[in-house]
């Protein structure tokens, strides 16, 4: 049979070969750095035999599904440890995640697992790695199955049992350990060279706040010793750029009890932060030729009916408002869509209307699990920069392409320079996830495979991960730190333009529907400030920087002068306030400094004197004395060259 690699080299090889096996053909030092391999598109085992001609890729700790396949061979043994330190643990599900991997558990009632606790079982780890034991797979009936776990007594793994098809079911085998596991793994646990379990946190069975709280052990592992020091490195680094952190200490957003959780407040300098941000936009999009509109918070539910968000949504949302009006009902808005559908249906439109853009910074709500909140990046109400361009389909590939350089350009201005653009399509294994018809599907997908590689963007492509209305392409934003974000998107869809019967007359006088494109370059505001807030650390460009300068005087007496400096600047269109606090001057110059403010004006008799100030950058130090318009000139044109 015929094995066809990524650079289309092709070499025979009997049927029955493993990707192991190949790579230990091709070079031995390859073989040692393997973890997976995928095989015709799906990921798979290093020691499964391959029966037929196929495309292989083999898969190292560098890519992201081997680094994910390390990481979950690394929670089964993990299980495997807590296991032999505690009798009778159940076991929940054992996933890799980004940065790592956990294991739900279930010690019972009168064990608890502290913080303490994590040493001796990384130990324990370590002491199982070094066995060097095989992951082998096994496919089982679902009556064995079922057997074994209700002899061990773990109705966890019998729940999931529940929702499997007899045929596909599969054990792994460790060691002394047996997981229920569809895989794939490592071929062994002596690849496993260093760990560190991270912390340990409460976790409902199934995300259902109803059942039974279990402990979720988190933690990571690597190949070897130098990787995990770097990756324990970055994760100190992490925690002083934490956005929830930053946002307290620069006074840019809060979250009170009272209002609820999931709900931020926007405080006055994270205000700034955010209007300065959709001002840009708003200000892109005019030139580009959308229109402004504001929608309501609300939606009646048949509104969402028709979109087929309730459907998708309806479990996720805040429970239906009741009006005084017998069976009538309305539902806080989870999308932004269905409002826009009906603004383009207000008025007749024709072919010459097209395409006709529609854009809105319209707030959205979903009601996300508690245990699923996280500062600014999971919410249960958020801002999307939302449009929706509705077009032909002649027209479709120059708007994505339009949106395409919109999107990249707002991403430079802010100095995202990494990114990759994932091509999220439908899962062909179950369509009923999807509305629409699969011609209008396959035309989406075309459309957006097609704009993308005629602009060279790089991309990954991803099966099962289009919305349920059409394909999307998200972009996937490296930080400073090299961490991974999802964050703008662009949609196409075929399937509201249906639902909502949207037409326009075309030039042989015919009724058409068009084309829609649902795109959010920034996402949401919230996930996007908090991810700048972290990429940055706080330390915004300076055109965006809700203080821009902090005048300092170092004693009262100069703070008529320094009232005069800030007015200046003020006059001049530079954000300046001024320090009047009978504070040392030393005290000042470190306040200042924590809150990020990107430039210091310090004061005093010399300064007073000469009309000047002694300007001080920050991080940087001082930079001599300038008088107020040279000042004021340089923050100008630092400015403009941002």
């Amino acid at each position: 049979m015929n094995i066809t690699f990524p650079d289309g080299s092709v070499r025979s090889y009997d049927k029955g070969v493993t990707a192991i096996a190949i790579a230990k053909d091709i070079s031995h030092g390859l073989a040692k750095k393997v973890m997976a391999a995928r095989v015709n598109g799906e990921v798979r085992d290093l020691l499964r035999p391959i029966e037929e001609d196929a495309q292989l890729e083999l898969l190292t700790f560098d890519d992201e599904d081997g680094k994910r396949t390390f990481w979950h061979s690394s929670a089964h043994l993990m299980a495997e440890a807590l296991e032999s330190l505690y009798p009778g643990v159940k076991l929940g599900i054992g996933p890799a995640i980004d940065g790592g991997f956990y294991y739900d558990i279930d010690l019972g009632d009168d064990r608890q697992l502290g913080q303490e606790d994590l040493q001796q079982i990384e130990n324990t780890m370590r002491k199982l790695a070094k066995k060097g034991s095989k992951y082998e797979r096994k496919e089982i009936s679902k009556a064995d199955a079922i057997a074994y776990f209700q002899e061990k007594g773990d109705e966890y793994k019998l729940e999931l049992l529940e929702d499997l098809k007899d045929g596909d079911i599969t054990f792994y085998t460790q060691g002394d350990f047996t997981d229920l596991c569809r895989g794939p793994h490592i071929p062994g646990t002596g690849q496993i060279k260093a760990i560190k379990l991270l912390n340990i946190a409460g976790a409902y069975w199934r995300g259902d706040e109803k059942r039974k709280q279990m402990t979720r052990v988190y933690g990571v592992s690597f190949p070897n010793n130098e990787m995990l020091d770097e990756h324990l490195h970055l994760l100190e680094e992490a925690k002083k750029r934490d956005h929830r952190k930053l946002g307290a200490e620069l006074e840019l957003f809060m979250f009170s009890e009272r209002v609820g959780a999931g709900l931020p407040i926007w405080l006055p300098k994270g205000t700034d932060l955010r209007e300065r941000l959709a001002n840009y936009l708003r200000n892109e999009q005019v030139k580009r030729g959308y229109h402004p509109v504001v929608t309501p918070h609300i939606g009646k539910k048949e509104l969402y009916v028709t979109s087929g968000h309730y459907e998708k949504y309806g479990e996720d949302s805040f429970q239906a408002i009741h009006t005084p009006k017998e069976d009538e009902e309305f539902l806080l808005k989870p999308m932004n869509c269905p409002h826009h559908c009906e603004i383009y249906a207000h008025m007749p439109k024709s072919y010459r209307d097209l395409p006709y853009r529609v854009a809105e910074f319209g707030t959205v709500y979903r009601y996300e699990q508690s245990g699923e909140l996280h500062g600014l990046t999971r919410v249960r109400g958020f801002t999307q920069d939302d449009a929706h361009i509705f077009c032909t389909a002649d027209q479709l590939k120059d708007e994505f392409l339009n949106v395409l350089e919109l999107t990249t350009s707002l991403l430079k201005k802010l100095s995202f320079t990494e990114y990759t653009a994932q091509i999220s399509l439908r899962d062909p294994a179950n369509p009923e996830k999807y509305i629409g018809s699969a011609e209008n599907w396959d035309k989406a997908e075309r459309a957006i495979i097609e704009a993308t590689a005629e602009v060279g963007l790089k991309t990954v492509t991803e099966l099962g991960e289009a919305a349920f209305y059409g394909p999307k392409l998200d972009f996937m934003i490296k930080d400073a730190l090299g961490r991974s974000w999802q964050l703008g998107t662009i949609q196409v869809d075929y399937n509201l333009p249906e639902r909502f019967e949207l037409e326009y007359i075309g030039a042989d006088n015919e009724k058409h529907r068009p084309v829609m494109i649902h795109r959010a370059p920034f996402g949401s505001l919230e996930r996007f400030t908090a991810v700048l807030i972290e990429h940055t650390g706080g330390k915004f460009p300076l055109w965006l920087a809700p203080d821009q300068v902090i005048v300092l005087p170092i004693s009262e007496k100069f703070n008529d002068y320094g009232q005069k400096v800030v007015d200046g600047l003020v006059s001049r269109g530079i954000r300046a306030i001024m320090d009047e606090r009978y504070e040392k001057i030393g005290k000042k110059i470190r306040d200042a400094e924590v809150k990020k403010i990107p430039y210091m004006c310090i004061i005093g008799e010399k300064e007073m004197i000469a009309e000047e100030v002694a300007v001080r950058k920050q991080a940087v130090g001082d930079m001599g004395s300038q008088t107020i318009d040279m000042f004021a000139s340089m923050i100008l044109a630092e400015v403009d060259a941002e």
